[in-house]
């Protein structure tokens, strides 16, 4: 992929696999491609540092999730962090919101720093540190829309979830701030070491055992998620297609 337009042209052939096959890798896709969206739109508008760049950065950073999604496809096994949000997928105890987070938890905290050095080659990592937090930002406010109308395919979900309020829960507490932070101080350190398989692997381990977090949520919320879960929405392509409004409509 050279252009962010063949980036945009992948995930809508990504999206529509997962709606034929009902796959709950879509929910991912379906947000990544408006981030995507909103990105491309942004290049356009100049609202970048440096929108080439930002272009680059996208291409690279897309690529991640789409060499992971097509190894998985192939029988192959990606990254470990993306392998646990894959896996999850073929199982319906998860929330929506749970998938959503594997997806970012893999992308955000690992695939981030990794584009952004990638992007940067040999140049210094602070000339890319605006247009970053930037990227970071623009996420942030997409998935805080879809949070605060998850109601949309979890009805009950805002009802039950304040219950838990104050409980050390990896699934509540999950930060973009947090994650976009963690991946900056990230691509730093791969940026700077001359063995990127090691950064790479060492990584993945730490980000997997978020990912574990994230599907293993404590006994009471383990509960309440199944309450929730319940009462979700059962059709994958009825919640792919409700989701992708309230996912436009979170940065429209």
């Amino acid at each position: 992929m050279k252009t962010i337009d063949e980036v945009l042209a992948r995930m809508d052939m990504i999206v529509a696999d997962c709606t034929a096959s009902e796959s709950r890798l879509g929910y991912f896709a379906i947000l990544y491609r408006q981030v995507t969206r909103r990105i491309k739109q942004g290049i356009e508008d100049g609202e970048f540092e440096d929108n080439p760049r930002m272009e680059i950065l996208d291409i690279i950073f897309a690529g991640r999730f789409i060499d992971a999604y097509d190894q998985w496809k192939a029988g192959q096994t990606p990254t470990t962090s993306w392998s646990i949000a894959f896996e999850a997928s073929q199982s319906s105890s998860y929330l929506v919101l749970q998938h959503l987070f594997l997806g970012i938890n893999a992308h955000i905290n690992l695939d981030l720093g990794i584009a952004a050095s990638e992007t940067m080659q040999s140049l210094p990592m602070a000339g890319i540190k605006n247009d970053f937090d930037k990227i970071n930002l623009i996420l942030a406010e997409l998935v805080d829309g879809v949070k605060a109308n998850i109601s949309k395919v979890s009805p009950i979900f805002g009802w039950l979830i304040p219950l838990a309020k104050g409980r050390d829960e990896m699934l509540l507490n999950f930060s973009i701030q947090l994650a976009r932070n963690g991946a900056w101080k990230y691509a730093g350190e791969y940026h700077a070491d001359p063995d990127k398989a090691f950064q790479i692997s060492d990584r993945d381990k730490n980000i997997s055992s978020l990912a574990r977090k994230l599907i293993q949520p404590g006994k009471f919320l383990g509960f309440l998620i199944k309450i929730i879960g319940f009462a979700e929405w059962k059709s994958v392509k009825n919640t792919m297609t409700q989701l992708d409004e309230v996912a436009a409509n979170a940065i429209s």
